[in-house]
């Protein structure tokens, strides 16, 4: 369950208190009788900058209006303002690397027009993205950039935002007291300006610090605030978002009919204002409420039927809305809450379908981040290969000439020599036979190859006792800056040849690789008691063997996380074209959660692989520590 967090700027156009659809309505109106002019764009910027909370597919639309128009009649600064407006609406769907190449270049045109204030919009915005991307450092770097100059020019609205911005990367960051530090100095700033839309983004941030924090009353007493300031304005999307984390806080507290009735209330204020991503949100949260209250309200073991079919009532309903508005986050949280409903009502045919779905999102997303920074830094590698083709095209036509002299040589050849031609393609005929073997045995475990090749498919099967091994390299962008493509992608590959080869050494099947994530399992498709222990050990000699690495090359490779979980995972063969073998379920997830959670140069695993391999290696008991999505969990450091 994610809460709404409210202070982080996304486009300049969002400086202002948001006014919905209302605002659109009147702004498409005046639109019919306008001329092709600057004022145009500026209406059109408008309008994609307010859909940017509202309806983001129509907010690409309006801020691509606007772009072509401002290009056709070369006003750049309205050029910049829609990349602006379209970085804002491409974030929100969660394309966080394109909505940082728009703010890229909005910040050029920005620093071509020396519009210092575009450009000081543009880096608060630039850091929002990173933000986004997890890149902390990088967002800290470009945040603390523009409160420098919003300092210079005085402006205290804008340093109200960029400082609450600043604390959000020092919480992400964990350096909670800087965070706090930042909130109440942006909190003491929008009161000094009585800017009550600033303060309530402020007091709503501090909420979710707080409530991360597990400091639930003093959350609460926050998010009152946050709601109050909101009614002050009349802004009744705000009121319904604090609405529905103040329901989140009642919920971690297990008071679970308090927190129904705030959802119930957020949800009629998100119908009401017609914000759609708010009525999904919500519907999600009351779904998964249901579900949590369904087992904790009896005996442990049992569930309760009413609330459990209430539960999946209200998840499939936020199902179907998050799809109708690709809300991606709220899908994949509503699909994973259902499957576990449906599992709990013995519906396991629906369960495995929403497991597969939920892990369809969460990998496409994931993927597409990281498969995207490849290509990325790919690109200079593939324009550097067209230098040579003129050169290249000109021997081929050689070539070809060359060829048609041949041909007339070799159609005589070719009637003495048709015998042999017989036994040598049946020669070669067995050489690609085992080719084609071992290129499926490449691809699939030897067990699910035969199976595929007996009986011209594979069934998904269910492994109740396995480990999940997921590896990430450190601030892998940042590897682009000091690396060219080339270098980047020989040295991932050098690497991920090394994982392969200790994989294999201790029984381990190798998944796939994710950009620059690295996904393997122990304990399928055959069964292995060793499974966890297996895996540990390939973990421990990876991270030696990046830490040599390290040592050697330094900046020319990465560090690496190490993340481990147990538990059961469904696999199978996902596809019939490019079809790859692949596995799915929460055990997945939460060694990914493991990954994020650790350090560099450490290998973290969860409680329940702990209690598998604590008597094989040495393990270093971190507490109980919050994962996202997951709440708090034990983990420990082994060596």
């Amino acid at each position: 369950m994610l809460l709404f967090s409210v202070g982080v700027i996304t486009g300049s156009s969002l400086f202002a208190q948001k006014q919905g659809q209302v605002k659109i309505d009147s702004l498409v109106n005046v639109l019919a009788n306008m001329k092709e002019d600057t004022n145009k764009v500026n209406i059109l910027n408008d309008i994609a900058g307010e859909y940017s909370n509202i309806n983001t597919d129509y907010g690409v639309k309006y801020g691509q209006m606007a772009f072509t128009l401002a290009t056709k009649i070369d006003f750049q600064k309205g050029v910049a303002l829609s990349e602006i407006n379209l970085g804002v609406n491409v974030q929100n769907k969660s394309d966080y690397l394109k909505a940082l190449e728009y703010y890229e270049d909005a910040a050029k045109i920005y620093e071509d027009l020396d519009e210092k204030r575009g450009i000081t919009n543009a880096m608060a915005d630039i850091g929002s993205a990173y933000e986004d991307l997890s890149d902390y450092p990088k967002a800290l770097e470009y945040d603390l950039k523009a409160l420098k100059l919003y300092e210079e020019a005085g402006n205290k609205n804008k340093i109200a935002v960029v400082t609450n911005n600043i604390g959000n990367v020092y919480e992400s960051l964990r350096d909670f007291q800087n965070a706090l530090e930042y909130y109440l100095k942006s909190l003491k700033i929008a009161e000094e300006i009585k800017d009550k839309n600033r303060i309530a983004a402020t007091t709503g941030n501090l909420g979710n610090f707080y409530f991360f924090q597990k400091n639930y009353p003093k959350a609460l007493e926050y998010y009152f605030k946050t709601v109050q300031m909101n009614e002050e304005m009349g802004n009744k999307e705000g009121v319904a978002r604090n609405i529905g984390n103040i329901a989140l806080a009642y919920s971690s507290e297990k008071n679970y009919p308090l927190a129904i009735e705030q959802y119930e209330r957020a949800l009629k204020m998100s119908e009401e204002t017609g914000y759609k991503h708010g009525v999904a949100w919500n519907l999600e949260a009351i779904g998964e409420t249901y579900l949590a209250m369904s087992k904790d309200t009896v005996h442990p073991g049992k569930v309760n039927s009413g609330q459990l079919h209430t539960a999946i009532n209200y998840l499939q309903r936020g199902v179907a809305m998050a799809r109708e508005l690709r809300t991606m986050g709220v899908l994949q949280d509503a699909y994973q809450y259902l499957a576990e409903a449906y599992k709990l009502n013995g519906d396991y045919k629906n369960a495995l379908e929403c497991t597969a779905n939920y892990d369809a999102i969460k990998d496409s997303v994931f993927s597409k981040e990281n498969d995207e920074k490849i290509v990325k830094l790919g690109m200079q590698h593939e324009y550097d290969k067209k230098a040579d083709e003129a050169q290249k095209i000109a021997a081929l036509r050689l070539q070809r000439q060359q060829n048609y002299t041949y041909m007339s040589i070799a159609g005589i050849l070719l009637l003495t020599g048709f015998s042999f031609f017989i036994v040598k393609e049946r020669r070669k005929s067995d050489i690609e036979r085992k080719k084609s073997d071992n290129l499926l045995l490449n691809i699939l475990p030897a067990e699910v190859a035969n199976e595929l090749k007996m009986n011209g498919n594979s069934k998904t099967r269910q492994f109740d006792n396995v480990t999940v091994l997921f590896t990430d390299f450190v601030n892998f962008t940042n590897a682009g800056e000091r690396m060219t493509p080339q270098a980047l992608i020989d040295e991932l590959h050098t690497c991920f040849k090394a994982f392969d080869d200790i994989t294999d050494k201790y029984n381990v099947e190798k998944i796939k690789t994710i950009g620059d994530a690295y996904l393997a399992v122990a304990g399928l498709p055959v069964a292995d008691p060793k499974h966890a222990e297996n895996i540990v050990s390939a973990a421990i000699e990876i991270n030696n063997y990046m830490t040599d690495r390290l040592t050697k090359l330094g900046n020319s490779t990465f560090e690496i996380r190490i993340g481990i979980h147990t538990g059961s995972v469904v696999a199978g063969i996902v596809g019939v074209k490019k079809f790859a073998y692949d596995i799915w379920g929460d055990t997945v997830n939460t060694a990914a959660r493991m990954e994020q959670s650790g350090a560099p140069g450490k290998i973290n695993i969860s409680q329940n692989t702990y209690e598998l391999v604590k008597d094989k290696f040495t393990c270093t008991y971190r507490g109980e520590i919050e994962a996202k999505n997951k709440g708090t969990m034990k983990m420990y450091f082994v060596s």
